[in-house]
């Protein structure tokens, strides 16, 4: 699959948009990110590895750290936002249609699991939990927080999962040992991202069951 393929090799798309698109690559950047954390419907775009790729190419002198900084996590925001929203106004109508489902029941599960336990810091932690992310300002947008709450840590974890992933991927991208072999890189971020989620999951599987 093409989606499958451009995560695992987002260095090599990125490098090619460089050459073809020039100073464009930016928009495509911020696009991508902003999709991945705006649209509940494309939660699997990647993030972690996309913001670790370009941070690769700014340690190179290829792309402005700065520019990626600011473009990056005005994305991230701005995307959780309109997320945020789209819970709100038409969450309820879009969960009740059983003819499309827009979000796996399981997934839902796992973002309602992680708000019921950290409350609004969720809007923070799920920054760092791919697919989650996407669904949990949907999820909150249904009345589950107040749009001051959502709205300070949605810039907090923006600005932390933003600056984090550039960094690495500046000071470590470029290592030939992290170049030669950047698909296993992007599967450990992947899976390092996913623990979350499944500890927090399968307590409160655990936690229900023993309950009943």
């Amino acid at each position: 699959m093409v989606i499958v393929d451009f995560i695992l090799h987002c260095d090599e798309y990125i490098g090619q948009f460089i050459n073809d698109y020039g100073l464009f690559v930016y928009a495509i950047l911020f696009l991508v990110i902003f999709i991945e954390t705006g649209l509940v419907v494309m939660p699997f775009l990647p993030g972690d590895s996309l913001i670790f790729a370009a941070g690769t190419f700014a340690g190179m002198g290829e792309l402005s750290f700065w520019t990626l900084l600011i473009l990056l996590v005005s994305a991230a925001v701005i995307g959780d936002v309109v997320n945020y929203e789209i819970g709100k106004h038409f969450g309820r109508k879009l969960l009740n249609n059983k003819k499309f489902v827009i979000v796996k029941q399981e997934n839902l599960d796992k973002a309602d699991a992680l708000i019921d336990k950290y409350g609004s810091f969720a809007v923070f932690i799920k920054r760092f939990m791919p697919i989650i992310r996407t669904i949990v300002p949907f999820v909150v947008g249904m009345g589950k927080l107040d749009y001051k709450k959502f709205m300070i840590y949605n810039a907090l974890g923006g600005i932390c999962w933003v600056v984090l992933f550039l960094c690495l991927g500046f000071f470590f991208g470029s290592i030939p040992v992290v170049a030669d072999n950047f698909t296993i890189v992007v599967l450990g971020i992947v899976f390092l991202s996913l623990l979350p989620v499944i500890y927090v999951f399968l307590k409160e599987r655990f936690s229900k069951k023993n309950s009943s």
